[in-house]
């Protein structure tokens, strides 16, 4: 597993709960994060962290006795995955922006044009129901006269009704 692990005030990186030891390729000492710090620094559920990993958008490792292990840098793309599908991103976009986000290429002007379009996507939704709900006002007004008719010819034909509406009035 290769990651960068965060070091305690004392320097001591074993001082950091959470944090495993690993070695990287070239003998360097790196340490892995588990899933319950991962959740504890990015805000980021352990269940959603588990869906993330499980779809391969959060890449983990698996200590031997099986547990996830997760790079220092997977906080940053948690959090970025997060706020992703909190806006309202598809899984299947989040995905596609992820590598981009990760090499440090998604630019500030990319996010702002990922925004605006799913921007389009909700004013889109929000046109929709704004017309569904034209539909179901004009609905109801026509079953309230359709109500109210039914009650006229009802009380046409029953002497009984117009009897009383007649007490009524007076």
């Amino acid at each position: 597993m290769v990651s960068i692990g965060v070091i305690g005030v004392s320097g001591n990186p074993r001082e950091h709960r959470g944090y495993e030891s690993s070695h990287s390729a070239k003998g360097v000492r790196l340490w892995a994060m588990k899933i319950s710090e991962l959740a504890r620094l990015s805000g980021v559920s352990v269940h959603r962290l588990r869906r993330y990993e499980a779809l391969g958008m959060l890449p983990a490792a698996r200590s031997p006795s099986g547990h996830r292990e997760f790079a220092s840098g997977a906080v940053r793309e948690a959090i970025f995955i997060a706020m992703s599908r909190d806006l309202g991103f598809s899984l299947e976009r989040v995905a596609q922006m992820l590598p981009r986000y990760r090499a440090g290429t998604l630019s500030f002007d990319d996010m702002k044009a990922f925004m605006e379009e799913r921007i389009a996507e909700v004013d889109a939704v929000l046109a929709e129901q704004r017309a569904l709900r034209r539909r179901l006002v004009q609905h109801v007004r026509w079953l309230m006269r359709r109500k109210a008719s039914f009650a006229q010819r009802a009380a046409a034909r029953n002497p009984f009704i117009l009897a009383e509406r007649s007490k009524r009035r007076r």
